[in-house]
């Protein structure tokens, strides 16, 4: 009666190794990653502000920091002073084409007079002449005063266009986080100096983070973009705990099993990349295992 009981145990012992076996095995694994970004300073200068710090977090939009605009603030103001001393002098062209228009005004009355007269042969064809000469002339000072005139919008036009530049480069000295993140690396600090282009620091929206996994090509078939999979993370030493995710995207080419990584059947050596988008409460990490079952 004992040993039909110890080999009863052992029987129902192996069953439930097996069924562990077969059941609790993961399809794939992998890393969870973010996709990340850098921010760059737009202009050089000194950083007179930068305030932020590694692991700050951000919900919105919002100015951190700026680099130093006093040059920039100057050469703008300069620009500005040329201007209002080149738009002064309009005025008096416009006044210089004022007064010849009256006087042409007065020479086009008196050719009016003298045609008539010279068609009655009252005055000599010199005298026709002299008029129309006259006329002539008052009709070029004002074309050419008109040119200037044009030659003085162009430098007004020019100082403008300097002037928005100016105004784009002092805008550009801001320093923002652009949208929802999480500060992953700060590169730079307060008085530093920088030249545009220079990293400032690294930034990734944590909300949403990508379970990269391996699958092999008899998998692949089992998956498709949009799919709800169960993503199991570690609860503690002994335990997991699963969250749904989704599968975003595909590879389209195979490639070596990466070393890291463990697929379900270890002789396999081509595998696609998959990535399962997961939405974070806050237990996930970048670079933090994770496995699926589809």
């Amino acid at each position: 009666m004992k040993y039909s009981n110890i080999i009863m145990t052992v029987v129902l012992a192996m069953v439930v190794m097996a069924c562990g076996n077969g059941n609790d095995q993961s399809d794939a694994y992998g890393n969870f990653e973010a996709v990340d970004y850098i921010i760059s300073a737009e202009n050089a200068g000194k950083i007179m502000e930068l305030q932020l710090e590694e692991g700050d977090e951000f919900t919105e939009a919002k100015q951190v920091g700026f680099i130093d605009t006093t040059q920039l603030y100057l050469q703008k103001e300069q620009l500005k002073a040329q201007r209002k001393a080149t738009a002064a002098g309009i005025q008096n062209i416009l006044s210089r084409i004022e007064v010849y228009k009256e006087q042409l005004a007065i020479l086009q009355k008196d050719k009016k007079r003298i045609d008539k007269m010279f068609a009655d042969g009252a005055v000599s064809i010199k005298e026709l002449d002299d008029i129309n000469g006259n006329v002539q002339v008052v009709e070029k000072q004002i074309e050419s005063v008109k040119t200037e005139n044009a030659q003085v919008f162009g430098n007004l036009e020019s100082y403008d266009n300097q002037i928005k530049s100016l105004e784009d480069l002092i805008e550009k000295s801001k320093i923002f986080v652009p949208k929802t993140a999480t500060v992953l690396e700060k590169y730079k600090e307060p008085y530093e100096m920088v030249n545009a282009g220079t990293p400032l620091f690294k930034l990734a929206d944590l909300n949403v983070l990508d379970l990269r996994v391996y699958v092999s090509g008899d998998q692949l078939p089992a998956l498709k973009i949009g799919q709800g999979v169960d993503v199991i993370i570690d609860k503690n030493e002994t335990e997991n705990e699963s969250v749904k995710g989704t599968v975003s995207w595909i590879s389209s080419q195979s490639e070596f099993t990466p070393k890291i990584i463990q697929t379900k059947e270890e002789r396999v050596k081509l595998v696609y990349a998959v990535k399962v988008r997961v939405v974070n409460d806050g237990r996930l990490k970048i670079g933090m295992p994770g496995e699926i079952k589809f």
